[in-house]
């Protein structure tokens, strides 16, 4: 990292000694120790966080204090950073604690499939002095639920006698993950695009006109052209950065995780792509920190191509989440891979003029980058033509809940509900009968199955008061509690709202509370759903009533009849 964009180091001037806890030197050593060969960089905190949690199982008090010392900032820096974050857990220095957690995913889809009688068996069983059990927030393994995470070990499909069983032989690392060499995917013809962009023989304007002509918009929810925001970032001063946004934390998403386990290489071609279009002086991967195994296999291939001279060594620096929905929102993604507490900016500016660290950004998600080596390689006028009804190009749809066949298809853009579920999917689950769907994960609204046969695309949905965003779809069926979903997703954004802005803080609070009350005020509703939407900081509040508004507009008697019984 250069001087240019190095963050400040909030380095106390004028006084020779620090108020607070004093730093014992004995802890100040040991964590001294532990980050050995990680920089004492301010905007290295979360990583510096991590490092110790992997280490002891939980953050004490008295490492951060060490660790604020040693980063050269207020504790108060470190403990506000720390206590964001879901997965860090604070403890005293002399509280017992078991150093093994059983994370059990607290989705939708996980709840359809048994993931509270799950969490409740667990509690019971296990000894609180052995591991403890933590309810989590969607863990991206939506087609495998339930699903149970001990230490860095998934349980898919888990029951507790499975959980017990890997407990007992003590296996709590990720299971690697086998994905295509760089040879392998070098042999077919990757990189090819990359290597004639930096020789000359292939010029960026080319490039962008593939991805103009394709249609391929931005995957993670916003649906914003790529080629149009590629446009802005290369007339934007250097140096200029690139961000892929890997922290999918929609309910029912997990399209990335697959992605970047099973096309590894293309997505990596990808990026690099859009940072040799753009002039980017360096690249980040803001990851989610539920996939240690693509964690592991994307330090291992980004090595690979350090050592095939593909990219200077730290050219890319891959950096882990740590359990924040709201980090998917690219300027509070940012801020986080600067060490902060992942609060979305105002805007104006926006990222493209002013992101990390003050300098022009692009953020891409994972499938919009992985798309761009396909799109290169037959054409972007003929990736358009495999969409349908109209659309342009191909999307990867994560499906879960009440189908035969869960998991991610890849199928033209526009595709209806009905025709996902029927020709993809191996149609409902048995015995099973359509009754809603979610288009777009917690935030897309609930939609009937009278309205299956809607398009899935951007611009489509919104007539009728609900997203398309990541295309997760969440299949819900005839058995299926309505009202109970509705409850679950509410509750996954009141935990959610960072807390930054009064509309979303406080009116996804009130929100789930009206929704409990004995009576359904209606209308009370509907005016917290405006005041959220109209006055909410980011997408998180505008899209947090969107479950209840839908379907209050379209299963209001399921409503009332659920809460009556």
């Amino acid at each position: 990292m250069d001087s240019s964009e190095q963050p400040p180091t909030g380095r106390r001037k004028g006084r020779g000694q620090r108020r607070g806890r004093r730093v014992d030197a004995a802890t100040r050593d040991a964590v001294a120790a532990l980050l050995s060969g990680l920089p004492l960089r301010r905007d290295l905190l979360i990583e510096h966080l991590h490092r110790l949690q992997d280490s002891r199982g939980c953050l004490r008090a008295g490492e951060l204090v060490a660790l604020a010392d040693l980063l050269r900032i207020g504790v108060a820096e470190v403990y506000e950073t720390a206590t964001f974050y879901a997965h860090f857990d604070l403890r005293d220095d002399d509280e017992a604690v078991p150093a093994l957690a059983v994370r059990v995913c607290d989705g939708l889809s996980c709840r359809l499939q048994g993931g509270v009688e799950l969490d409740a068996a667990l509690r019971a069983q296990l000894d609180p002095a052995q591991a403890r059990v933590l309810r989590a927030p969607c863990m991206g393994r939506c087609d495998l639920a339930p699903v149970v995470q001990i230490g860095k070990r998934h349980a898919d499909r888990a029951s507790a006698s499975d959980v017990l069983a890997l407990i007992k032989v003590g296996e709590f690392t990720a299971l690697p993950v086998v994905s295509e060499t760089l040879a392998a995917y070098r042999a077919g013809g990757g990189y090819r695009q990359l290597l004639a962009l930096r020789d000359g023989s292939l010029q960026a304007e080319a490039v962008i006109a593939e991805l103009e002509a394709a249609g391929l918009r931005g995957m993670g929810g916003a649906g914003f052209p790529a080629a149009r925001k590629w446009r802005l970032l290369r007339d934007a001063p250097a140096p200029r950065y690139l961000v892929c946004n890997a922290d999918e934390g929609e309910p029912g998403t997990f399209k990335d995780r697959i992605i970047l386990e099973e096309q590894t290489h293309p997505f990596l071609d990808g990026l690099l792509l859009a940072a040799a279009c753009i002039g980017a002086q360096r690249c980040w991967i803001y990851l989610r920190d539920e996939y240690p195994a693509a964690h592991a296999l994307l330090r291992r291939e980004i090595a690979a191509l350090e050592t095939a001279k593909l990219i200077e060594p730290g050219f890319i620096d891959l950096r882990r989440g740590a359990g924040a929905y709201i980090c998917g929102e690219e300027s509070a993604l940012i801020e986080s891979i600067e060490g902060k507490r992942g609060y979305p900016r105002q805007r104006p500016p926006y990222v493209a003029e002013l992101g990390l660290f003050g300098r022009p950004t692009l953020v891409n998600n994972v499938e919009t980058l992985a798309m761009v080596p396909t799109i290169l390689a037959g054409g972007g006028a003929r990736f358009a033509a495999l969409g349908s009804e109209g659309f342009t190009g191909l999307r990867s749809y994560s499906v879960s809940g009440r189908v035969r066949e869960p998991g991610v298809k890849q199928a033209p853009a526009g595709i209806s509900a009905r025709k996902l579920i029927d020709d993809y999917c191996g149609g409902m689950a048995e015995g099973q009968q359509l009754l809603a769907y979610l288009p777009g994960g917690a935030s897309g609204g609930i939609l009937p199955a009278s309205m299956a046969d809607l398009p899935l695309h951007f611009g489509e949905l919104e007539k009728h008061g609900a997203l398309i965003g990541s295309a997760a779809l969440i299949v819900l069926s005839d058995r299926d509690d309505l009202r109970a979903a509705v409850q679950a997703l509410l509750e996954f954004f009141a935990d959610e709202s960072c807390g930054q802005c009064t509309p979303c803080r406080i009116g996804t609070e009130k929100m789930l509370a009206l929704f409990e009350a004995p009576e359904l005020d209606v209308e009370l509703l509907k005016e917290l759903a405006a005041v959220m939407r109209d006055a909410s900081i980011c997408g998180l509040g505008q899209a947090a009533p969107n479950p209840l508004t839908t379907a209050l507009m379209y299963f209001p008697q399921q409503l009332a009849s659920k809460r009556d019984e």
